[in-house]
């Protein structure tokens, strides 16, 4: 999985400074090869519908998540929201603004760090712990690994427990990649019907997507897509 993010990201870069048929065909390409590799894990809906979904991963952040929600209200747009439960304490408004608000939660565990580099007992407390403190705002069912790296033990523990894995087809790399205009550019060239996108929030991150999501989603509104959770958007499978 680890070589499998790598030349994703090296594609990322190649299909945003040069928007050429070939770089997309290629993101498309490997997405298409790690969906029909792993169909336990959605990174993508097989619909015709004119919808993707939006997912954001790391908050919630007093600072960052306000700003996030105004821009979705704004544009009409949902999103999964995958949480670190550890900065959920003093942000529980902030939740129930995202469920109030047609928002969805995602599990993202206790802290940001690899899910794949912790122990088997350890990946299951915090998948437990972190259930608990969700379910106390919504229906838990997606979650969402650190770093975007899984195995097989990973996956049977999440069929366990009512989860399915969830990463994405449009990722712009926007932890390591720090340009709201290249992840702008990245989302609109790759964006099709099924689509997941995949952004963060946190500090500068939480700004960025901000930015970015204010000139994405009009854009996306004017072609036509309508902006989802990941559950509306499986919904039309």
């Amino acid at each position: 999985m680890r070589r499998s993010w790598r030349r994703l990201a090296s594609l990322a870069v190649l299909a945003a400074a040069a928007p050429c048929l070939s770089c997309r065909a290629a993101i498309r390409w490997k997405v298409g090869h790690l969906a029909r590799d792993h169909p336990q894990v959605l990174y993508r809906v097989d619909t015709r519908a004119k919808a993707v979904a939006l997912t954001i991963d790391d908050g919630p952040d007093a600072a960052t998540t306000p700003e996030i929600l105004r821009v979705l209200e704004r544009n009409g747009a949902h999103a999964t929201f995958f949480i670190i439960t550890s900065r959920v304490p003093g942000n529980e408004d902030l939740l129930r603004r995202m469920v109030a608000d047609g928002h969805e939660l995602g599990n993202h565990l206790l802290r940001d760090e690899p899910s794949l580099r912790l122990p088997p007992e350890e990946f299951e407390r915090q998948l437990v712990e972190s259930d608990h403190a969700l379910s106390a705002f919504a229906t838990m069912r997606w979650f969402r690994p650190g770093a975007g790296w899984y195995d097989a033990r990973m996956l049977a523990t999440l069929e366990k427990h009512g989860y399915r894995c969830a990463l994405g087809s449009v990722y712009p790399f926007d932890p390591h990649i720090r340009w709201s205009w290249f992840s702008r550019r990245f989302i609109l060239a790759n964006a099709q019907a099924g689509s997941v996108v995949i952004l963060h929030d946190w500090g500068s991150r939480g700004r960025r997507t901000a930015k970015t999501l204010s000139k994405v989603l009009p854009a996306l509104t004017k072609r036509g897509f309508r902006i989802l959770t990941l559950t509306e958007l499986e919904a039309l499978r």
